[in-house]
């Protein structure tokens, strides 16, 4: 009898999402699991977009997720578990908002922190996600 086959890991860098800022890759495939790495309001240039509007913020996050999703054929309702930093939990409200735009009635598994600094001073909010990739 012969053992199964192991998936492969993969590691994904998505067309038109901003550079990486440090050593890691937007997404990690492994299998039928997609780890997707700590999304924030960057734009293809590296600049903040949104400075000041956690709510702008957020919906840049959001979209950068959907580009990793769409890559591999996903999208939110197969998100299995979300992991929120913020830089002020105040503004969970304003980001839930913009959370149901992208995630309608799917409800992934989440866990919000908050945090006393992202990678760049002017960034309110970032998201990592697991995904499980449909077949």
């Amino acid at each position: 009898m012969t053992a199964p086959a192991r998936p492969v890991r993969e590691e994904l860098d998505v067309p038109g999402l901003p550079p990486a800022v440090s050593h890691y890759t937007d997404a990690v495939r492994f299998g039928d699991l997609l780890f997707v790495s700590g999304m924030v309001a960057f734009d293809e240039d590296g600049g903040v977009v949104g400075a000041g509007d956690v709510a702008a913020q957020a919906r840049r996050v959001h979209e950068h997720l959907a580009a990793v999703f769409a890559h591999v054929g996903a999208s939110f309702a197969d998100v299995l578990k979300v992991t929120v930093f913020l830089r002020d939990v105040r503004d969970r409200a304003a980001v839930n908002e913009v959370r149901r735009e992208f995630f309608g009635p799917a409800l992934p598994a989440s866990t919000l922190v908050e945090v006393s600094a992202l990678v760049h001073p002017e960034l309110l909010v970032e998201v990592e996600a697991v995904v499980g990739v449909p077949a």
